[in-house]
């Protein structure tokens, strides 16, 4: 049986195979996606049926079963990057200062989408600290080494769920712990979404001085934000920007929660909650934990970069001046369309699969037996599966015309065997999709290799050449050597004739030029 992928934009590379192998383990109890197949399509939102739509997010229970966006990152601006304090800032506010250090102008007051803007400071800090421009250059005046830390910047993702002024209330309230909690100054910006990109991508740059700040000014670094301590200090202030999120959404009524921990420390939690509730007998507590392991259980998408962002954007303005389908130029670009366009197959999939098995777990409650509330089951998805435009006609496959033919049959000749001897449905159907999996698995495998081969063979070049060049300047530090040697190890009456054989030589070059003066020496 077939799915027409109606809804998935440009997955043009899914066969019909591929779409035959999901649709035909669309069945009660053997529906659910591999474990691999979550690996393979990571993200996507999987919509369960009211029994299985709640688990425990973030350490605690929450409603819903649709995770929200989740980043914070800390970035450092440092000289030896070649970058300063006062650029930074200018870029980020849309503003234009003055550097007095190097002597020139950030201008960026073209620069559009910047929602919010604001300084914070301790409450006993120097007025100047909250003007932008004497802020940055007194952080770059206070740096001294050529290769200092001038600032650092946390970066977070504010949930799209919330309105504007929520979402700066947030930034704000985490932006005044930060203050509180490190005695320093934050000079924060919030952005609106790229036109370009992702409108949910709402999100707040958080520039702050490497330096506390006290009333006569800038004074220690904050050592506790460098090596070991460091990153227990981020890891803390991540858990602490997740726990504010969650607040904000929940206070906004909304059902998505946000997690900051990796998709590991999720899925393995969630592995040790399925056990406990399989001990306790708690079976649908066991399946709601198990199907959060499907849903950690994937690799993150590859994350494509600001240089990259920018080729691909190019790109895509180039594609659509000449008229033509854009095309990834780089590759990491390349792989984050692969990844989104399985995600989108797969959610996708997913969508009709928890149709028919709601469909199915309505019959079984209405008191159906299986063989009817399976083939209610196959009506539902059928009907899902229709493509929405007639033209073109997507070619069907044998085995959907046997099963259309095999319901009609259903429909009209209930089959009257007694419920118990029904055998659960799908079974080979899910061996068929864990099959298909597999074989992608495969392809990505052999893609890898192949793309290790080309980097190993690049590499061996690189060295080769490297080898030929240090074995030229050993052989030419060699040979000046030996001439030293040879130098070295004539007599003095020897060296004096080769002076003055070297300097007649001189004599009849300077003749022969006619600048020859003998009173010049």
């Amino acid at each position: 049986m077939l799915i027409y992928p109606d809804d998935i934009g440009g997955s043009a590379h899914l066969t019909k195979l591929r779409l035959d192998a999901v649709l035909i383990g669309a069945m009660p109890q053997a529906g659910r996606l591999s474990r691999r197949a979550d690996a393979r399509y990571e993200g996507g939102s999987l919509k369960l049926r009211p029994a299985f739509r709640r688990w425990i997010t973030a350490g605690r229970r929450v409603g819903g079963c649709i995770m929200a966006s989740y980043h914070l990152s800390v970035k450092t601006i440092s000289r030896s990057q070649g970058r300063s304090a006062t650029a930074a800032a200018a870029y980020r506010a849309g503003e234009v200062i003055a550097c007095e250090r190097y002597g020139v102008e950030h201008d960026y007051t073209r620069k559009a989408g910047i929602e919010h803007t604001e300084i914070f400071a301790p409450d006993d800090a120097p007025d100047w600290c909250h003007d932008r421009a004497q802020l940055w250059n007194a952080v770059e005046a206070k740096e001294t080494r050529k290769n200092s830390m001038v600032a650092r910047e946390w970066e977070v993702s504010l949930p799209h769920e919330l309105t504007a002024d929520q979402r700066r209330d947030l930034v704000v309230t985490f932006s005044r712990d930060l203050v509180d909690r490190y005695g320093i100054a934050a000079d924060v910006a919030i952005h609106a979404p790229h036109r370009e990109g992702d409108q949910r991508n709402h999100h707040a740059h958080i520039l702050t001085t490497t330096r506390t700040v006290t009333p006569e000014g800038l004074d220690a670094k904050t050592r506790e934000l460098h090596g070991q301590s460091g990153s227990e200090e981020i890891k803390a202030m991540r858990e602490h920007w997740a726990e504010l999120s969650n607040d904000a959404l929940e206070r906004a009524g909304q059902s998505e929660r946000v997690d900051h921990r990796s998709l590991d420390a999720q899925r393995e939690e969630a592995e040790r909650e399925a056990a406990g509730a399989s001990d306790r007998g708690d079976e649908e507590e066991a399946e709601r934990q198990r199907q959060r392991v499907e849903m950690f259980d994937r690799s993150p998408e590859p994350k494509l970069g600001v240089a990259a962002t920018g080729l691909e954007r190019r790109a895509q303005r180039q594609a659509e001046r000449e008229g033509r389908e854009y095309t990834p130029v780089t590759e990491r670009g390349a792989a984050v369309e692969r990844s989104r366009e399985d995600r989108s197959m797969l959610a996708e999939a997913r969508d009709r699969l928890d149709a028919a098995r709601g469909v199915y777990s309505d019959a079984r409650e209405e008191g159906q037996s299986r063989t009817s509330a399976t083939s209610e089951a196959w009506k539902a998805l059928l009907e899902r599966s229709k493509p929405r435009e007639p033209e073109p006609e997507p070619e069907r496959s044998e085995t959907s015309d046997r099963f259309a033919e095999l319901l009609a049959r259903s429909a009209t000749k209930p089959t009257p065997e007694p419920e118990a001897a029904q055998p659960e449905p799908g079974r080979e159907a899910s061996a068929t999709l864990q099959a298909m999996l597999e074989a992608q698995e495969r392809e990505k495998a052999e893609r890898d290799a192949r793309g290790e081969l080309d980097r190993a063979e690049s590499e061996r070049e690189r060295q080769e050449e490297e080898q030929r060049a240090a074995r030229e300047k050993r052989e030419l530090e060699e040979a000046e050597r030996q001439e030293q040697e040879q130098e070295a190890a004539k007599s003095p009456g020897r060296q004096f004739m080769d002076k003055i054989k070297a300097r007649d030589e001189r004599i009849a070059q300077e003749r022969e030029r006619g600048d020859y003066d003998p009173w010049d020496r």
